[in-house]
This record gives structure tokens, sequence and C-alpha cells, in this order.
């Protein structure tokens, strides 16, 4: 599974980002997003009772229904996630806003937020 899942991670890092043009400098949907949805899926394939006696059996041992609940629970864990960042998102931006003034921006972000200097060219 973590060859399968590294593999997918890596093509979603250095080949989906480039060519969707997402911005994501740190590739936490890269490889946490992707990662965790394509784990989630798999576990539901490759699980077996002879490692998790408390467990159940995956797809590749007979049983289909393990594999139904884990993509049920990939889907409620998106909506999830997708509803609760839109809910968080509106509540920041009614009590603080989510842009800076333009002014802020043209001056750039690491000056005049974190007051650091570290790309900023100052003329």
């Amino acid at each position: 599974m973590g060859i399968i899942v590294a593999l997918v991670c890596y093509t979603a890092v250095a080949v989906i980002k480039g060519k969707l043009g997402y911005d994501d400098s740190l590739d936490a949907f890269g490889v946490h997003g992707v990662g965790g949805s394509v784990g989630t899926i798999l576990t539901g394939v490759f699980a077996e009772k002879a490692v998790n006696a408390a467990g159940a059996d995956g797809l590749l041992f007979g049983n289909l229904q393990q594999f139904g609940v884990q993509c049920l629970m990939l889907v409620v864990t998106v909506a999830f996630a997708a509803i609760m960042t839109f809910i968080i998102f509106k509540i920041v931006d009614a009590v603080i806003g989510m842009r800076v003034e333009e002014k802020n921006e043209i001056i750039g972000l690491d000056l005049t937020q974190q007051s650091e200097a570290a790309y900023t060219v100052i003329e």
C-alpha cells in the first residue's frame, strides 16, 4: 500500500499540481489529501483478519461490504471537510475579512503582515 500511495502522491505533486495550477506550497493536499484518500480505499481492498483479528477482510478476501464502507467514509470525510471549511471561511470573512488591503499586497505581505523583509525588495 505504501508504494502505491507514494507513487500516487508523487504524481499528484509533480504532475497534476502543475497541470491544474493550484496553489499548495507545502503540498499538503497532494500528500495528505490524495495519500489519505488512496490509503483509505486501499485499506478496503487489502484488509485482512489475519493481520487484525478485530477488523474485517477487504475486497481481495471476498468482502465487498468493507470496501464499500471505506469508500463511503471517504465521501463523508471529504463532504465534512468541505462544508466545515466553507463555514469557517465565511465566519472569518465576516469577522476580519479574507483579503488584506491592496496597498499591503503591493508592498508585500512579508513586510506588512509579518514585519519580515526576506523576499521584499525595498527601493
